[in-house]
């Protein structure tokens, strides 16, 4: 935010434009997008339209958990890194750097970042999946309290 809004005092009481730091608060943004979608998906802060998954059961809520993890989470996951592995790696092979004239060095380490993005989502998948078995064989207390499912009151 604070780069975004130097570029913006910058260019308009300024009048001075630095391209890098058009391209750096674009690229911050991108790679806290991508390196935190895992944690995102942890506290539920993605979307959801919930009504029927907030008042579920806890067993519900494991089999919504396990067969969205494993049907849309895993196939997600496996296309993003198929069709995108060649793409970062074609960018390392060339280091690339930004696309505009005076622009950053280093488009190679954000555009890493889809594979950081796709580990973290995979693992939290993952960490979705096993708290579904682990509340379907009745050991939920095995789980931190703070990755329990909720109690419905």
């Amino acid at each position: 935010m604070l780069v975004c809004f130097s570029v913006v005092v910058l260019r308009y009481v300024f009048s001075v434009s630095q391209v890098w730091m058009q391209d750096l608060y674009v690229w911050l943004n991108a790679m806290m997008f991508m390196g935190l979608a895992g944690y995102a998906l942890f506290n539920n802060s993605h979307v959801r339209v919930d009504i029927f998954y907030r008042p579920a059961s806890l067993r519900h809520k494991a089999w919504v958990d396990m067969f969205g993890s494993l049907f849309f989470i895993a196939p997600f996951v496996t296309i993003l890194v198929y069709w995108s592995f060649p793409y970062v790696m074609r960018s390392w092979k060339w280091l690339e750097g930004s696309s505009n004239y005076g622009g950053m060095p280093g488009l190679y380490i954000i555009k890493s970042f889809i594979m950081v993005f796709a580990f973290v989502v995979a693992l939290q998948g993952l960490a979705m999946f096993l708290r579904g078995v682990l509340v379907l064989f009745n050991q939920q207390d095995l789980l931190p309290k703070e990755y329990r499912y909720r109690e419905n009151h």
